[in-house]
């Protein structure tokens, strides 16, 4: 059997042979699974960094340890290189590539295409006629934006859709306090309309500058012309837009409209911040943290600023970088942007001067987002270190597991599983389980045992979430879980360490047992602080799951499962007797009396829960 030191020396001579050339390197693990994409301008160099005997960041050294072989693309340009990165990174998602959201989980600003437009929040950009912006970093980034404009323009806040409901309604407060402009009362033009929501819009891109302008013309011209309501409207817009440009962070001229990217690295993390600068303002902003197994290096940061303007609806014309590229990097990453942008976008280093301060502000924000991580991750780490001290653990539980059940009564019997890894909560695996062998009981054991039997058949995947066996599960219960939990890996030749998380009266962590006794965390502040977060998410997951499905039998319903019964028998039945306990208690003489329940489907009731029996 080749040694881990053969196969490196294996692999060097591999990558020794390579051309000085650009391209990809595809890196794999022994199942023959991607667990890293990267570049090159000149692939032989980067590749053989990676298996001589020098010094590497733990991250790096980690993913090595795990490579087995390599593949290789060998490109003409190093912007080819660059697409085809992009492009296999997605198709892959490998393992120690940062993953960054999908166009799907950012939220948009929607102006819809009606007579009377809104302004509503979105996640989805379909191909309709409305105007998108965005992408944002969050939700409550959306409504606070979204809150400013209403309260700048006076837009209103209703559901009401006009012209149609022109007139149904008295005006609502809002219009009273003059926070509205009331299109309901019929005193405001679709052209007025329109014109304040256009302002919008030129807000929304940013050039809060040229509505200013616009807007203190028109002041002008209505006191001329004796508009002096009309004229004061104007006037306090204005004021407003200015009061909401002196609360805004200015780092720049009033006409600046460029992305700022910081970048900043560590042993233990890295991290890419970015400012949105718009009208010389930072209007929004982002950190991307590869903490843990994610590499985030100089080399690959060109990947990263691709993959996060390829799901951005605009791109500016500047982008200003704190860190070093290539010439040549920065002329194929400026094509490449360009290309998708539709315009020319210059990318700049800036050495000096202004531009230079506000690369070194923003690489100064992600140096603190780095440290606060490290912060968290020592004393996560700690916790971590104490637990398997305390549990007296054969290994560091860097992947935690821990279930619950939630129930309604002996219906809606879910179990929750949710994953924490070096102190963690990786909401990605999380996973939760319908019980499907324990019916109309709500027996806590059995689903237990059923939600760990399909998991641990998953064991032996080569691939996805389950196929990385945890160090330590952890139960939301007692003594008796632990032990059918333990039965359960002793039939199936499986050594998982297994302790239950115990609460008090007052619904509050206090101990881990096992099935023989208790171990007290109590005066374990960052062993407790840990466990209680674990057991509070375990506990409000499992919840969320088993109430979902609550709702979704609110129209349809378990009696629909008997031959000839439909939502509207269903229906009539829970209605009759008050409820699926009445129901199941009902005689067949009882049943047929129902309205639209036939003798037969009667029968069929009858003989189906007396089977259940």
């Amino acid at each position: 059997m080749s040694t881990r030191e053969d196969i490196r020396r294996t692999l060097l001579d591999k990558a020794n042979s390579l051309p000085l050339t650009p391209g990809v390197y595809i890196m794999k693990d022994k199942e023959g699974r991607v667990v890293y994409v990267g570049k090159s301008r000149k692939l032989k160099n980067r590749v053989s960094q990676y298996f001589q005997n020098s010094e590497k960041t733990v991250k790096t050294a980690r993913m090595v340890a795990s490579v087995w072989d390599f593949e290789y693309f060998l490109c003409d340009t190093e912007m080819e290189a660059l697409t085809l990165e992009n492009t296999l990174i997605k198709q892959h998602s490998p393992k120690y590539n940062i993953r960054l959201k999908d166009a799907k989980s950012y939220p948009y600003i929607k102006i819809t295409d009606e007579a009377y437009p809104r302004l509503i929040m979105t996640r989805r950009r379909d191909k309709d006629k409305g105007k998108y912006f965005g992408p944002y970093s969050g939700v409550s980034t959306v409504f606070s934006v979204l809150d400013t404009l209403r309260t700048v323009l006076a837009l209103p806040t209703c559901n009401r859709r006009f012209p149609r409901d022109i007139g149904k309604q008295r005006p609502c407060l809002y219009y009273q306090m003059g926070r509205c402009c009331g299109p309901c009362t019929g005193k405001v033009s679709e052209a007025e309309y329109a014109a304040t929501v256009a302002m919008a819009a030129d807000i929304l891109r940013g050039n809060t500058g040229e509505v200013r302008r616009r807007l203190t013309e028109e002041m002008y011209a209505h006191a001329e012309a004796e508009r002096f309501e009309a004229a004061a409207r104007c006037r306090d817009t204005v004021n407003a837009l200015e009061r909401l440009r002196q609360k805004q962070t200015v780092v720049a001229s009033p006409d600046a409209e460029q992305d700022v990217i910081g970048f900043f690295s560590d042993e233990v993390a890295a991290c890419v911040s970015v400012f949105y600068i718009r009208g010389g303002a930072v209007i929004d902003k982002e950190e991307f943290l590869a903490g843990g197994e994610r590499i985030l290096d100089e080399d690959s940061l060109g990947a990263f600023i691709c993959q996060h303007y390829a799901v951005r609806e605009y791109i500016p014309k500047q982008i200003l970088l704190s860190f070093p590229l290539s010439s040549e990097g920065l002329e194929g990453l400026s094509r490449y942007l360009s290309e998708m942008a539709g315009h020319k976008v210059t990318i700049r280093i800036p050495e000096r001067g202004n531009n230079h301060t506000l690369c070194e502000l923003v690489r100064s924000n992600a140096a603190e987002k780095v440290r606060q991580y490290r912060l968290d991750a020592e004393k996560d780490e700690g916790a971590l270190a104490r637990l398997a001290e305390i549990l007296e653990l054969p290994t560091y539980p860097s992947r935690i597991e821990a279930y619950d059940i939630s129930n309604l009564g002996a219906e809606h019997l879910t179990a929750g599983m949710i994953v924490c890894e070096e102190g963690k909560l990786n909401k990605t695996d999380y996973r939760h389980f319908k019980i499907k062998t324990v019916e109309d009981t709500a027996d806590d054991y059995a689903s237990m045992r059923e939600a760990l039997s399909r998991r641990l058949e998953h064991l032996s995947d080569k691939e996805g979430s389950f196929a990385k066996l945890p160090d330590l599960i952890l139960l939301d219960g007692g003594r008796g879980h632990v032990g059918v939990v333990q039965e359960l890996m002793a039939e199936r030749g499986v050594d998982i360490p297994v302790f239950g998380m115990v609460k008090d009266d007052f619904h509050k962590t206090r101990a881990l047992c096992t099935r023989d006794g208790e171990i007290s965390i109590a005066r374990e502040n960052g062993v407790f602080a840990l466990v209680y977060r674990i057991q509070e998410e375990v506990h409000r997951f499992t919840v969320s799951r088993m109430g979902a499905a609550k709702r979704k039998t609110l129209t349809h319903s378990t009696l629909t499962k008997i031959k000839g019964i439909g939502d509207a028998k269903a229906k009539a039945l829970l209605t009759a007797f008050g409820g699926m306990a009445g129901v199941k208690a009902a005689t067949e003489e009882e049943l047929a009396a129902v309205k639209g329940i036939s003798r037969s489907d009667a029968a069929s009731i009858r003989e189906y829960f007396d089977r259940k029996k």
